[in-house]
């Protein structure tokens, strides 16, 4: 054995050995949380409506509730890793705009986890918008024309009823052990999102619900090889491996988040990493199942309502439809 092998097996056991392993001891299946003292403590999943009726070109929101007219330009974001900022409608309503290869993937992808019960983020894309008294932006300027045009726009409507209580980890929150946390989990893996981390997922404070939700997938729907890795790309979400490994009781999915073995030398973000792809590992087949369930109950013209829904152009739209349904059938094989 090499000694830089060595000093890797012993810096990933230093960072066991510091950083713990927080879900340790998690195995046994859980009750998904309801009540406690006459009050819902927290809500991951929702029973959907029929399914089949669900429109996914428009999502949560609805038909009824998309943005409307010409918009004026509030602020800028300059949070997370992409270009965003705030308008206002001509109704009033406010809406965070998000520029970018994540506009259209995170559009489809609420869709997708909506239509099967999930909470979402009411989200809506548009090729063009035009915003009035726009600013030059510190990001995100190459998708703004002179005119105040904006090209490739994912609008996320802000509400003032919703608090943000906080985030959620994917090693360790109240669903854990529960079917409804594996569906998510297989959900994730479905649109290959291959960034995974507690700041993307949101507790959100509706009245006296709380609702749990990942409210950030814009990673998703292209290549997760740490190399490669793309957002809405055709070519390379066909590349990537959906089933793992199956056996009798558990199924193994394709869910990269670990990084190359460099990454020895960031010990803390390699082991981060290397537990998030642990999430995806030793699945109860009969949870995985109960997830295609819902999943077969799409029609074709559904999924590729989603696709339209985040602005992919039609022979997109075809191959990304014929994916899905082949990942779904592989799920379908496992009943």
């Amino acid at each position: 054995m090499s000694r830089s092998v060595r000093v890797g097996f012993a810096l990933c056991a230093v960072s066991l050995f510091c950083f713990g392993d927080p879900d340790q001891g998690t195995a046994q299946r859980k009750i998904l949380p309801r009540k406690a003292a006459g009050r819902e403590v927290g809500v991951l999943w929702r029973q959907p409506n029929t399914i089949a009726s669900r429109d996914l070109l428009y999502g949560v929101g609805g038909k009824e509730n998309q943005p409307l007219g010409t918009f004026t330009f509030i602020k800028e974001d300059l949070g997370g890793a992409t270009p965003k900022f705030i308008v206002e409608d001509s109704a009033g309503r406010r809406w965070k705009v998000k520029l970018g290869p994540e506009a259209g993937a995170e559009t489809t992808a609420t869709r997708l986890l909506w239509v099967v019960g999930y909470f979402t983020d009411e989200d809506y894309f548009r090729r063009e918008i035009s915003v009035k008294g726009i600013k030059r932006l510190n990001r995100g300027q190459e998708f703004v024309s002179t005119n105040g045009t904006v090209r490739g726009a994912r609008l996320e409507r802000q509400q003032p009823h919703i608090r943000k209580a906080g985030n959620w980890g994917w090693r360790n929150n109240p669903f854990k052990g529960t079917r409804e946390f594996t569906g998510l989990v297989v959900m994730m893996a479905l649109i290959n999102n291959w960034d995974l981390k507690s700041t993307n997922n949101d507790i959100y404070q509706i009245g006296q619900e709380t609702h749990y939700l990942v409210s950030d997938v814009g990673a998703a729907f292209g290549n997760s090889n740490f190399w490669r890795r793309t957002k809405a790309d055709l070519k390379g979400y066909r590349e990537g491996k959906f089933l793992r490994e199956v056996s009798a009781e558990e199924v193994d999915l394709r869910l990269p988040t670990r990084p190359p073995c460099r990454y020895l030398f960031a010990f803390p973000f390699y082991i981060q990493r290397t537990r998030l792809a642990h999430i995806a590992e030793d699945l109860p087949r009969h949870e995985v199942q109960w997830i295609s369930q819902l999943l077969a109950q799409l029609s074709t013209r559904q999924i590729s309502d989603a696709f339209r829904a985040g602005g992919f152009e039609p022979r997109e739209v075809a191959g990304f439809t014929q994916e899905i349904q082949e990942r779904i059938s592989e799920l379908r094989s496992l009943m």
